[in-house]
């Protein structure tokens, strides 16, 4: 991401966050001469203890100097919490330029034989592993058989936000769509202010923008989560209702991955309709 992308985001991540928040909710009056939601940049300023000439420059995406002390009260102000500021922080200070050892990124599709292993172990819980690029680069059985058979997409096209957005399995497969798609992108941004010298994630952006609609809108609502655990329902086209806990977190080690773990919730019937589902499958193979 070059300077003017940086601060292009910011500006965008700014405004995104100061206008989800409702003025009487702190005390501000809303008025009928309120032309946008949320808050003032006024009062933005007010609140970070600032003046709202610097505030509105920052916003602007003005190439000025901040410092941490000043994020940390502007974070304040906007109600951020600890992904959404580190973000900010990612997004607003130069010193982070995100270069990556290109030998690190050409490793990043060999997977360590542990990884491999827990894939294998998980037998009943779907679990994908992505790289920085949200590129899917392992998944087990189990994943195959609730979300695609990721190994008939080609390589190159095995991107996880592509996927979601342009394979009509995904669409129908998530009861709330709109939400599943919305988990994955507050990662992808976490990804996107870590990695400030990665050309790649504005041109996948502009490509996802330009294409899918609504893509553009739910990037602009600039969710940022590290690592979103919540349950979430599946409408499987043959064995109906699921029910998972989804749990991500990052792969400690040299390659930057993420281990996505779909675990059946308790007290319901969706580790058995899974089973259910990979035995019939696999019976249909076999008969083939």
């Amino acid at each position: 991401m070059n300077d003017k992308n940086r601060l292009e985001a910011l500006s965008a991540f700014l405004k995104a966050k100061r206008a989800r928040i409702k003025p009487e909710s702190i005390g501000f009056p809303t008025g009928s001469r309120r032309r946008t939601p949320g808050l003032r940049r006024e009062e933005v300023a007010q609140l970070a203890g600032i003046s709202t000439t610097w505030y509105t420059w920052l916003e602007q995406g003005r190439d000025i100097k901040v410092s941490s002390i000043v994020l940390d009260c502007i974070s304040t102000a906007l109600q951020l919490n600890n992904d959404e500021t580190d973000h900010l922080y990612d997004l607003a200070l130069e010193a982070k330029s995100g270069i990556v050892n290109p030998i690190k990124i050409k490793n990043q599709s060999e997977l360590t034989p542990s990884l491999k292993r827990i894939l294998t172990e998980l037998k009943h819980c779907p679990t994908i592993i992505t790289d920085r690029h949200c590129h899917i680069v392992g998944w087990n059985s189990a994943a195959a058989h609730v979300f695609l058979d990721f190994e008939q997409i080609p390589n190159d096209q095995r991107n996880l936000i592509r996927l979601v957005f342009t394979r009509k399995e995904l669409k129908a497969l998530a009861v709330n769509w709109e939400d599943f798609a919305k988990g994955f992108l507050a990662i992808f941004r976490t990804y996107y202010g870590q990695y400030l010298g990665d050309e790649w994630y504005d041109q996948f952006i502009k490509e996802m923008s330009d294409a899918h609609p609504e893509f553009q809108d739910l990037w602009q609502e600039s969710q940022v989560s590290k690592a979103p655990e919540l349950t979430v329902e599946f409408r499987h086209a043959k064995v109906g209702k699921m029910l998972f806990n989804l749990t991500s977190f990052q792969v400690q080690g040299d390659m930057d991955l993420r281990c996505s773990i779909y675990t059946p919730v308790d007290e319901t019937d969706t580790e058995n309709k899974l089973k259910r589902l990979m035995k019939s499958v696999s019976a249909e193979n076999y008969l083939k």
